[in-house]
């Protein structure tokens, strides 16, 4: 499978503006481990190849475990994730998959409790951003790379 086209050269304009996001994100407070979790769950639900390789080097790189990694996406049935850390992945799941129920009331109530607001605007930000992100390598066929 080959690259479909640069589109960080087709429309560098575009790829600012997702830049952008992405220096907000990174500035916006949540933890970084979190944020690799997240981009790395979302990743994996969407089948993002070059993401999922990208995220999961970048976890590990921040520190993260191989077994938490391993168990990612059976998250919900190990113990390995604080409470935090399952608030956000369940919110992950939901807004990445929001066509199937909409993001019941029942899982913004088990959410809201380990956000401020800000935070919880951030964590969706995030989502939103990595979803983006993950129809862009899908699209267009970015090929993961060895490391």
């Amino acid at each position: 499978m080959g690259t479909r086209l640069n589109y960080g050269k087709a429309a560098p304009g575009a790829m600012r503006a997702m830049n952008g996001l992405e220096t907000y994100i990174n500035n916006c407070g949540l933890e970084a481990p979190l944020k690799e979790l997240v981009r790395l769950r979302a990743s994996q639900i969407n089948g993002c190849a070059y993401c999922v390789n990208m995220h999961s080097f970048d976890a590990r790189e921040g520190g993260d475990t191989e077994q938490r990694l391993y168990a990612l996406p059976v998250w919900h049935e190990t113990p390995f994730f604080s409470d935090r850390e399952r608030a956000a992945l369940l919110w992950t799941e939901k807004l990445t998959l929001i066509s199937l129920d909409r993001v019941p009331d029942e899982v913004y109530e088990q959410v809201r409790p380990h956000f401020t607001d800000e935070e919880l605007v951030n964590l969706t930000l995030l989502i939103a951003t990595i979803n983006a992100w993950n129809r862009f390598g899908i699209s267009f066929r970015d090929v993961p790379t060895a490391k």
